[in-house]
């Protein structure tokens, strides 16, 4: 049985305008810039220049249909932020049929900005040098092993197997299948293991291993000495491995029946090892961080700066202006409906990058008052921040402040900080004050620097540490932000001085 029911409901819509604005509002400098170009190209109502009243002066007065007279001093002015409403918004009043709608705003946003190169300031890219891969260089120096055809098509394999710290992670058996389901060949997984070792003492030593133990353990098998030191860390690296991983040279020194001294030494010898033969290999790329602003401050008073030297400024095209006021009648429906829908968003793009401008201008002079104290004191004075506080200061939803924050970066007179770095939770002290708890994670790595290697501090004693500076904080707390900081626990920091 079919039944009628009626039900209001409260929901919130975004126009194709607002969701162009946040688009923009998030993108860094670079891909702005990428968006901007692409946006030039596929608008022909959009153009660099700034639009000024002198522009104007060969445009006609125009007799309203009341008898005034429309000034051209009166049209809509893009630089001036635009508050009149233009001929633009009465052409959308008049002909509500030709409303812009969501599939056209798609329609003409075809273009991409997922382009984030440097350029530099000609407009010139440099080109990345030519490099010699890891690999390459192994495939050289596989001719001098006198391989046979088979030999060299598997070895060839296992060379563009390798990751890029140079470890074999494929494995070596279904290599082999490879080779003999698709070339006919056969090999035992014997004749592998023969060929994988003669490449593992290519250079560098321990390419091609298949992990730590064995990548370690051939560098050690290529040592031109026989000390006692090295016999010792074979014997630790193929005997004791488990136990040498965890640190437990207690137990080491009894299985091995070895003294502290000359663990030490072989200890020493592992530590000059390479554990990562195939790193270093990466092709030097620019990888620079452009900064969204610039914070200079003379004696009490700050000064913010966009960074948008390469943001050009944007005006709708005259001609094209003219033509969609003065020509509409003579051209036809589906003319005037294209010219309108790429003047529309060529309006909306524009004041988009207005806006954005003016938003994030907002969202660092509040950050900067917030941090006040760091931006004049530096390090050790970063005060609890989030969200909330600077979209309560500026008025806007916590979305937007994380939009702005996301990927951007401001330069200082102490280096150049992702705004995010402003942002923290705060923790208690005894007296009632609140630090970031940046601060005390930077607190926490100096006391972990600064102690007994042979006997490093718990968890517990660290928190005990805190707690004695007037930190209220938790076990669980120094553990996270331990272990956020790629700190190991304390018996894997254990060390023999």
């Amino acid at each position: 049985m079919l039944n009628l029911t009626q039900r209001q409901t409260l929901q919130q819509r975004l126009s194709p305008a607002q969701v162009q604005y946040l688009q923009i509002l998030q993108l860094p400098l670079l891909q702005l810039e990428q968006k901007i170009k692409d946006e030039l190209e596929l608008n022909p109502l959009l153009e660099e220049g700034v639009e000024v009243d002198d522009e104007l002066e060969d445009i006609p007065d125009q007799e309203r249909e009341d008898g005034t007279t429309v000034d051209k001093d009166d049209e809509y002015v893009l630089e001036n932020g635009g508050n009149e409403e233009d001929f633009i918004e009465k052409e959308i009043r008049d002909n509500p049929d030709e409303e812009y709608t969501w599939d056209e705003f798609f329609e003409n946003n075809e273009g991409h900005t997922s382009t984030n190169y440097f350029d530099s300031e000609d407009g010139y890219e440099f080109p990345a040098p030519a490099v010699v891969t890891m690999r390459e260089r192994l495939l050289d120096q596989t001719l001098m092993l006198n391989l046979s055809e088979e030999e060299r098509l598997l070895a060839d394999i296992i060379v563009w197997n390798l990751d890029d710290d140079g470890y074999l992670r494929a494995d070596l058996d279904e290599l082999v299948q490879q080779i003999q389901s698709e070339h006919g060949f056969i090999f035992t997984l014997a004749d592998a293991e023969r060929l994988l070792r003669s490449l593992q003492r290519l250079d560098p030593p321990g390419i091609a291993s298949r992990n730590l133990r064995e990548c370690l353990l051939v560098q050690l098998d290529m040592l031109p000495n026989t000390s006692t030191a090295r016999i010792i860390a074979i014997r630790i690296l193929r005997d004791a491995y488990d136990l040498f991983v965890k640190k437990h040279f207690d137990k080491i020194m009894h299985e091995l029946r070895i003294d502290e001294a000359m663990l030490k030494k072989a200890f020493d010898l592992i530590r000059t090892l390479n554990p990562k033969p195939g790193e270093g290999d990466a092709v030097e790329t620019l990888n620079h961080v452009i900064p969204d602003f610039l914070v200079t401050r003379e004696e009490s008073e700050f000064t913010i700066t966009l960074n948008d030297r390469g943001i050009p400024p944007l005006r709708l095209n005259k001609s094209y202006k003219q033509l969609l006021q003065y020509e509409k009648k003579r051209m036809s429906t589906e003319a005037r409906s294209f010219l309108r829908q790429k003047m529309e968003s060529a309006k909306w793009f524009i004041q988009s990058i207005q806006q954005r401008r003016q938003t994030m201008y907002n969202v660092m002079w509040s950050i900067v008052m917030r941090q006040r104290e760091w931006f004049e004191l530096g390090k050790g004075h970063l005060r609890p921040l989030v969200y909330k506080d600077i979209a309560d200061d500026i008025e806007m939803d916590i979305s937007t402040i994380s939009r702005v924050v996301n990927g951007k970066y401001v330069q200082t007179e102490w280096g150049v900080y992702e705004l995010r770095y402003y942002f923290s939770e705060g923790i208690a002290t005894n007296t009632g004050e609140e630090i970031s708890n940046k601060e005390v994670m930077a607190i926490l790595k100096e006391i972990i620097e600064k102690e007994n290697s042979k006997k490093p501090y718990s968890d517990q004693a660290l928190t005990d540490i805190l707690q004695e500076r007037g930190f209220a904080i938790a076990r669980r707390t120094v553990a996270k932000y331990r272990e956020s900081m790629d700190i190991p626990v304390s018996r894997l920091r254990k060390r023999l001085d």
